[in-house]
C-alpha cells in the first residue's frame, strides 16, 4: 500500500466523511455467465475486483458516483443520467438473464448541475440517447452488489473536453457531496490500452504497453498530477479507455490525503485491466494538482513569449487584441523585411492543453503581405473556426501558437512523391479542395495524410481521380 499522507496547516473545508474510490476495468467476460470459463484467465482481476468492492462496501456510501466511458458521450458536454433510475442487461454479450437496476440520486444530480454551472463546466441531464445502463456501469455494480446494495448512483459520461475540465468536474462532485452531506464512493470505470498484442482484437502499438506501465505507476501511487503528463495523441495511439474517468476521480480527491493501493494488472487478451483502490481522509493542500498544472502552463506561456519569433508574436498579439477589444491591431514596425514585402499563404494554429483550439489559413495569399496574412488568419483562427467557439479572454494565457508560411504548391503524379514530415498535401476533385499541413502529430503515413485531406474537402475516401499537390512550409512556433 502506498500512503500519500502529507499534512498542511492551511485552512481547508474537509469532507464530512472518508471518500472511497476505485479504478476498475469493465471486460464483459469477467461476468461468469458471459465469460463461461474465460474469466479464469484473468483470475487476478476477478479477485482484485472483489477486494476493491469489499473496500467500498465497508464504507457504506450513500451515493456511488460511476464514471463510465460507455455512457452517453459528447464532445463538449458531460452527460449526467436523468430520471429516478435505469435498468440494464448483458443482452449484447449473449447473457440477457444478467440484469441490474440502479436508483439515481436525483438530489445529487440537481445540485451537481448547479455547482458545475457556477464554474462554467457544461454538464447536465440533457441529450440522453439510451436510458439503459451501459456495461461500463453495470460491471462494477455487479461486483459491488455482492457486498452492498443500500446506495443510489450518479452515472456520468465522459466528454471530448480537456483533461483539466474532467478534473474540475471531479472537484464539483466533491463540493456537491459536501453541500448535501453525502458519504460517497467514486468508481472510475475504464480499461487501459487496447493495443497490447498483435494477437489481440485491436492489434499492437508500442504506445499500448507504455501507456499501461505509466498509468499503473501513476494510479498505483496516487500521484494524480502526472495524469496531465499524458498527451492526448499518446492516449489515442494507445487506444486507452479510462483516462478521463481517472481524471474525474482524481478531481474528487483533490487536496486530500490519500491511501493508494495497486491490487492487480493483467492484459492477456490484448487489453489492459488495472485495479487500484483509494481511501481519502483529511486535507493535504499540497495535493492541489490542477492548480500546479495550470501554474506550469502559465510558466510555459511566459517562456514562450520571451522566445517567440516575430511571426508567432504577431499572431499572438493579434488574437489578444481582437479577443479583448474586437479590433485588429495595425501592422507593427520592426518586423523582418520579408513580412512586409513578400506574399504567401499562411496558416495560424492555436492549441490549448495540447489540443487544437483553432486553425485557419490560406493556400494562396489573399492580402498584400505575409504580415497582413497572419493578422487576418489569426483573427479567423480565434473567432471563426466553425469547429470551435470563439476564444474567450480567460483562455488567452493558455494558448500555444504556430504559424506556417506555405511555399508554392506543385502538382505531383503519385503519392510516392509525398513525405509526411516534409510536404503538406492538397487534394482536389472538382470544386472541392482539402489541405493538410506536414509534420502533424498523429499523422504518421502518406495514406493518413491524403485520407484526412479528402475528409476535410468532403471528397469520398474511395475517390481515385483526384489532383494531388504538395508544398513545403516554414513553421514558426
Amino acid at each position: 500500500m502506498t500512503s500519500v499522507s502529507h499534512s498542511s496547516s492551511a485552512s481547508f473545508s474537509s469532507p464530512l466523511s472518508p471518500i472511497a474510490a476505485a479504478m476498475v476495468p469493465h471486460p464483459p467476460l469477467i461476468i461468469p455467465q458471459i465469460g463461461r470459463g474465460m474469466e479464469q484467465q484473468i483470475s487476478a482481476t476477478v479477485q482484485a475486483y472483489h477486494q476493491a468492492m469489499r473496500r467500498i462496501a465497508a464504507e457504506k456510501p450513500d451515493t456511488v458516483i460511476v464514471l463510465s466511458p460507455h455512457s452517453v458521450m459528447y464532445a463538449d458536454y458531460f452527460h449526467i443520467s436523468p430520471g429516478s433510475g435505469a435498468e440494464g442487461n448483458f443482452r449484447q454479450f449473449h447473457a440477457p438473464q444478467v440484469r441490474l437496476r440502479a436508483s439515481y440520486d436525483t438530489e445529487f444530480v440537481s445540485q451537481l448541475c448547479r455547482t458545475a454551472d457556477k464554474v462554467n463546466i457544461p454538464a447536465g441531464p440533457l441529450g440522453e440517447r439510451d436510458k439503459q445502463l451501459d456495461h461500463g456501469t453495470m460491471i462494477p455494480l455487479w461486483f459491488l452488489n455482492r457486498f452492498y446494495t443500500d446506495y443510489r448512483i450518479v452515472r456520468i459520461g465522459l466528454s471530448g473536453l480537456s483533461f483539466s475540465q474532467h478534473y474540475r468536474l471531479g472537484q464539483c462532485i466533491r463540493e456537491t457531496a459536501q453541500r448535501l452531506g453525502r458519504k460517497i464512493a467514486v468508481i472510475g470505470s475504464g480499461d487501459l490500452s487496447h493495443k497490447l498484442s498483435p494477437e489481440g482484437p485491436y492489434g499492437f502499438k508500442e504506445e499500448g504497453p507504455e501507456y499501461d506501465r505509466r498509468i499503473m505507476d501513476v494510479m498505483g501511487t496516487g500521484d494524480f498530477g502526472r495524469l496531465f503528463d499524458f498527451s492526448e495523441d499518446f492516449c489515442e495511439k494507445a487506444a486507452e479507455c479510462g483516462h478521463r474517468s481517472f481524471l474525474i476521480m482524481a478531481g474528487v480527491l483533490d487536496r486530500l490525503r490519500v491511501q493508494a493501493e495497486r491490487l492487480s494488472y493483467e492484459g492477456p487478451f490484448g487489453v489492459g485491466y488495472g485495479i487500484c483502490v483509494y481511501r481519502a481522509e483529511g486535507p493535504a493542500m499540497e495535493r492541489n494538482f490542477l492548480e500546479q498544472y495550470e501554474a506550469g502552463i502559465l510558466r510555459e506561456a511566459d517562456y514562450r513569449r520571451q522566445n517567440e519569433d516575430a511571426f508567432v508574436r504577431l499572431a499572438r498579439q493579434t488574437v489578444e487584441a481582437y479577443v479583448r477589444t474586437g479590433g485588429r491591431p495595425p501592422i507593427p514596425k520592426g518586423l523582418p523585411e520579408e513580412m512586409y514585402t513578400e506574399q504567401a499563404g499562411v496558416f495560424v494554429s492555436l492549441k490549448k492543453e495540447g489540443r487544437l483550439r483553432g486553425c485557419i489559413g490560406t493556400i494562396s495569399p489573399v492580402t498584400g503581405s505575409i504580415a497582413e496574412e497572419i493578422i487576418e488568419n489569426a483573427v479567423s483562427a480565434s473567432t471563426r473556426d466553425p469547429r470551435f467557439p470563439a476564444v474567450s479572454p480567460q483562455e488567452l494565457d493558455h494558448l500555444v501558437y504556430s504559424v506556417d508560411v506555405l511555399g508554392k504548391p506543385e502538382e505531383i503524379s503519385s503519392p510516392k512523391e509525398l513525405d509526411v514530415t516534409r510536404y503538406g498535401v492538397i487534394v482536389t476533385k472538382g470544386h472541392r479542395r482539402g489541405l493538410l499541413l506536414p509534420n502533424l502529430e498523429g499523422v504518421d503515413s502518406v495514406e493518413d495524410q491524403i485520407s484526412i485531406a479528402k475528409r476535410k474537402a468532403g471528397i469520398p475516401e474511395s475517390a481515385q481521380d483526384v489532383l494531388l499537390e504538395r508544398f513545403e512550409v516554414v513553421r514558426h512556433f
